[in-house]
């Protein structure tokens, strides 16, 4: 017997409207039977179960073309450890078996259930009869991240889950949809509780309203209930079977990854021929800057061939993960998993993923090392160094560039200082390294440091990272940018508006480039990766 109790997911945002144009159609995992269709075109619904068993006439959501995709990729993320297939199209959608599929009407009309951002019915993605679930694109003020929310919240429902509640540590109920905990890029919340305001959203194993002590296991529910489970491993868990070689391209080199489930580690191999710079960044799958959207808290190891570790790299205040060291000659293994941080544990953390990295060769001189590192607090930049040399130094000089490529100095340094702070006056991201002289005129530079500009609490750009076609940037006024390759040659430039601007990027190789984005004298930096 169906449940008729309809769960519902909060009301949220302000009322905006956009006009909707031609509907994009996506697909997130083709091979899949198992079907959850995002249905942004409205439709009409004869179902007994909804409107009291009169007919209910949906219209279409006022939504762009690029609205719909960012939506369709905050969800497809959501679901990307299992073996499901998110789309946009009812072609996909009808092919899929009966008890297998579920359509989640994103629409407008939402007067028929007043005060929710969105209704289902528990475990109706199996019942076979297209009962369908809602999403109310009006009282969540057309906004993508939070029509997002609720479509996986809402489709949540619909593979059996209930919603997750928040206790004191006394199993007082402070609130019945959990609004999580923390802020900015880490700041987390269930997608089974209130995510709408937190960036990093996952599946949890937590308590519901029924209970402090009543947890429900959120993955076990999705994998066991509903006719699919995990996807297959995509990369091998040990490195001794079968570890994914990353093959080098003029010393470059990158691949990408799903962590599929919490204990799921993907093993990379890499050979280093002599002793380098070995830089890598491992980026969770966003749809913007600062790794909005990201389901993944990544964490890199790196072993030894002998399999022992070197060093592992978990910035506890990112999402992703960069290693920047330097490496003798040998076999080294990658490790990519995913991780917890102060404000959930790794349960939940899982999605796709890319690496990119660089090995550069280094030259055994004199001055053995120089090591830089850096750290935003507030309005300074807390810039800190470790210099190894057989010989006297010179002198030391702290160089600044805003688009990692051209350097000026910043400050020369006659002793040896080790520290350096000071207060940058400019709204866009800072590129540190030093340039260290011996007495014998040797010059070794450091690696470069990135920081933000801590004082700019708003930002007047967002800038997609990672591309494989376009790159966009969402304005909030007109614009120059110019885009540069690692040499520093701009290889193509032109003027934005205020709003969303898509850059034609697809004519270029794979790799790493910088925008700079001008306007009113001011310049906003940001490194590219084509993949």
């Amino acid at each position: 017997m169906k449940k008729l109790f309809a769960f519902v997911f909060l009301f949220a945002g302000l009322l905006l409207s956009f006009k909707a144009i031609s509907m994009p159609l996506l697909n997130s995992l083709p091979t899949a039977r198992p079907t959850i269709y995002l249905d942004f075109d409205g439709h009409l619904v004869y179902a007994s179960s909804w409107n009291s068993g009169q007919p209910l006439s949906c219209a279409p959501a006022n939504l762009t073309d690029a609205q719909v995709r960012e939506i369709f990729h905050r969800v497809s993320e959501d679901f990307r450890p299992f073996e499901i297939n998110i789309t946009t199209d009812s072609a996909v959608f009808l092919a899929a078996p009966l008890t297998r599929r579920i359509r989640i009407i994103v629409t407008p009309t939402s007067a028929w259930f007043p005060n929710a951002g969105g209704v289902s019915y528990t475990g109706s993605f199996t019942w076979g009869d297209d009962t369908p679930g809602f999403v109310f694109t009006d009282k969540l003020g057309n906004k993508p991240k939070l029509i997002a929310e609720c479509c996986s919240h809402e489709s949540g429902h619909t593979l059996g889950l209930s919603h997750q509640a928040k206790y004191s540590g006394t199993c007082t109920l402070l609130a019945t949809y959990n609004d999580g905990i923390g802020s900015g890029e880490t700041g987390w919340a269930p997608v089974m509780g209130n995510s709408y305001y937190k960036n990093l959203s996952g599946w949890n194993n937590g308590p519901t309203p029924s209970g402090c002590t009543a947890d429900q296991d959120n993955l076990s529910i999705i994998t066991s209930l509903n006719g699919f489970t995990y996807r297959p491993d995509d990369h091998s868990n040990d490195p001794a079977l079968g570890a994914t070689i990353l093959t080098s391209n003029n010393s470059s080199f990158s691949d990408s990854g799903i962590i599929s489930t919490n204990v799921d580690k993907d093993i990379f191999r890499l050979n280093v021929s002599k002793i380098s710079s070995l830089h890598i960044n491992a980026v969770p799958f966003s749809v913007g800057p600062n790794n909005d959207g990201a389901d993944l808290d990544i964490k890199l190891t790196l072993l030894d061939s002998n399999e022992q570790v070197v060093k592992i790299f978990d910035d506890p205040s990112s999402l992703d993960a960069t290693i920047d060291t330097n490496v003798v000659a040998g076999n080294y293994y990658l490790v990519v998993e995913g991780a917890g941080n102060a404000n959930t544990s790794n349960y939940g953390s899982l999605g796709s993923y890319t690496i990119y990295g660089i090995t550069t060769p280094l030259t055994i001189t004199p001055i053995r090392q120089v090591l830089l590192s850096g750290k935003s607090n507030n309005s300074s930049h807390n810039l800190s160094w470790n210099i190894i040399s057989d010989e006297p130094l010179k002198n030391i000089s702290l160089e600044s560039s805003h688009d990692g490529t051209i350097f000026t100095t910043l400050k020369s340094f006659s002793s040896n200082p080790n520290q350096f702070s000071y207060s940058p006056q400019v709204k866009e991201n800072i590129f540190y390294r030093l340039k260290v002289n011996s007495v014998t005129g040797e010059i070794v530079y450091s690696n470069i440091v990135s920081l933000s500009a801590t004082n700019n609490t708003a930002k007047d750009f967002k800038v997609s990272t990672l591309t494989h076609d376009n790159i966009s940037v969402v304005a909030s006024k007109a614009f120059e940018f110019k885009i540069a390759d690692m040499s520093g040659r701009i290889i193509t430039s032109g003027k934005g508006i205020t709003g969303l601007n898509t850059i034609n990027f697809n004519n270029y190789p794979n790799g790493i480039y910088t925008i700079s984005i001008i306007s009113n004298n001011q310049r906003t930096t940001e490194r590219i990766v084509r993949l």
